[in-house]
């Protein structure tokens, strides 16, 4: 079901009551293990809901991932909610994270959030994301794949803005799904809108759902195969991440 046909069945549902504006959430969570799909913790990474450093409310969602030079898989540390979107959807996402205090900022890559999908079945690919974003240094990347999944192109736009450690960030995105080069790709970093491509492909060419996780993917240890500096332990936390077909539904100072 489309965002916007799960809006307007829960809008009926309470024009009675007037709360129409509830009807365009389509998930939200407080920084809390309830609620969601699946919870990814690989090798030797925890996810854990933790209440001594929260952005609001009691809780918040600590993720951390451990290097290991022995270890040759990947290193995911996530939340995953499932079918979140899927091509022709358009929706807003968004997540408050931060990075540990001492964070050691390097050139590899740790990704904070995707959009992803099995696509075992077409021969070309297994669980393969779409939109990413992530750390590279101290700047804000992110990402959309175009084409089939046979046939991918990744487009990237990179050094979006500065992130600092121990200090809580925003993130919010607003994307029309699209395969044919019609969709749009928004993103907004502590309120400021630093992204924003229009005619543009979003998604490959394909009808699944697509899941939304958040946490830590520390994915340049596993495509290098080693650590670049000395902080082999790594930690962010998440809170008031949310979807909806409003900006306010997605909005972490809006809960």
């Amino acid at each position: 079901m489309k965002l916007k046909n799960i809006a307007a069945a829960a809008g009926l549902s309470l024009l009675a009551t007037g709360l129409i504006a509830e009807a365009a959430v389509l998930f939200h969570n407080s920084g809390t293990l309830s609620g969601w799909n699946a919870i990814n913790r690989e090798h030797k990474g925890t996810v854990n809901e933790v209440t001594n450093v929260t952005y609001e409310g009691p809780t918040a969602i600590k993720v951390t991932q451990v290097y290991d030079p022995s270890y040759s898989g990947r290193y995911h540390s996530e939340v995953v909610k499932h079918n979140v979107y899927r091509r022709g959807d358009t929706g807003f996402y968004g997540f408050a994270f931060r990075l540990q205090e001492d964070w050691q900022f390097q050139p590899q890559s740790f990704n904070i959030a995707q959009f992803i999908a099995d696509f075992s079945n077409t021969g070309c690919d297994d669980y393969m994301p779409s939109s990413m974003i992530w750390l590279q240094g101290n700047q804000l990347f992110t990402r959309v794949k175009q084409g089939t999944v046979c046939s991918q192109k990744t487009v990237t736009f990179g050094n979006l803005a500065t992130v600092s450690a121990g200090q809580w960030h925003k993130v919010v995105m607003h994307v029309k799904w699209a395969s044919d080069g019609t969709g749009f790709y928004k993103l907004w970093f502590n309120g400021q809108k630093v992204l924003e491509q229009y005619n543009l492909s979003t998604t490959v060419a394909d009808d699944r759902y697509f899941q939304f996780r958040v946490g830590l993917y520390a994915n340049g240890w596993h495509d290098t195969g080693y650590m670049q500096g000395s902080q082999g332990t790594r930690s962010i936390w998440f809170d008031e991440i949310g979807a909806g077909t409003t900006f306010a539904d997605a909005d972490p100072s809006q809960w």
